[in-house]
């Protein structure tokens, strides 16, 4: 079971950020990844119909064997975590947006927050946004159009720059001096971030996520214990089009299709 792989899915290339992370920090587990290019954005999706593709997300990495499956989107995670937790018996891994880091960290007593229209506007984001109300202040924007362009390998370039500065400016103004990125495709715009924001923090969630994957394995007695690095690693795509797959990945994988 402990060499049995670890299941990630997001709707798209998003959670390969956190996947790489994993990989740093657990080079020894195998893992299946599962990008729903095809449902991508999963941000403006109707709840019930994000359930049912987690759902059936789950039961693919399920058939493929996997001990434990992280959810690599914010959105799914604070939308519908509960429910796969409620309805499959392996454990779960969320991830939500990097307030309390932001929070602790933060001296003018004012965070930025980038996410997804479906991530601000859940209730468990809700319960922990407002937990921190009486020691911050929060400045919310939904990133819309982001995930689009980074899922086409858009990773910089003016329509990108121009779209982040008409998101982030107000946190500036606003006086702001962490920012968190809630959602798993931003980290792959960091750079490009970071160059408009300056000296602000910004932070992601992934370091965290892939700590918490090892302590939940440590505690399941399900971490793989051999040494070789030579991990297996396989992707699946519900969209035809691998070619932003490739490019992070350097095209060092072969991409299998995915029904969704």
């Amino acid at each position: 079971m402990s060499s049995s792989p670890v299941g990630f899915f997001d709707s798209g290339i998003g959670g390969i950020s956190l996947w790489m992370t994993v990989n740093e920090i657990l080079p020894s587990e195998n893992t299946v990844y599962l990008s729903d290019s095809r449902n991508c954005p999963y941000g403006n999706k109707p709840i019930e119909y994000l359930n049912e593709i987690c759902i059936k997300n789950t039961e693919f990495l399920i058939s493929k064997g996997c001990k434990t499956i992280v959810v690599a989107c914010n959105t799914a995670t604070t939308n519908s975590i509960s429910l796969l937790r409620e309805n499959f018996d392996v454990p779960f891994i969320g991830i939500e947006p990097a307030i309390k880091p932001a929070a602790l960290n933060s001296v003018s007593g004012k965070i930025g927050i980038l996410a997804t229209k479906g991530t601000l506007s859940s209730t468990l984001f809700s319960q922990t946004s407002t937990s921190y109300l009486d020691e911050v202040e929060l400045i919310k924007k939904d990133g819309d159009g982001l995930v689009e362009l980074i899922e086409k390998g858009i990773f910089d370039g003016r329509v990108l720059n121009n779209l982040l500065i008409k998101y982030l400016k107000p946190m500036i103004d606003f006086g702001v001096d962490q920012i968190v990125l809630g959602c798993t495709h931003y980290p792959f715009i960091k750079p490009l971030i970071k160059k408009i924001v300056k000296d602000i923090n910004v932070i992601d969630c992934n370091e965290a996520v892939a700590l918490q994957l090892k302590n939940i394995l440590e505690i399941n007695k399900l971490i793989n214990s051999r040494t070789s690095n030579n991990s297996n690693h396989t992707f699946f795509n519900s969209s035809p089009d691998n070619s932003t797959i490739n490019k992070i990945l350097e095209n060092k994988y072969e991409i299998f299709n995915f029904e969704s």
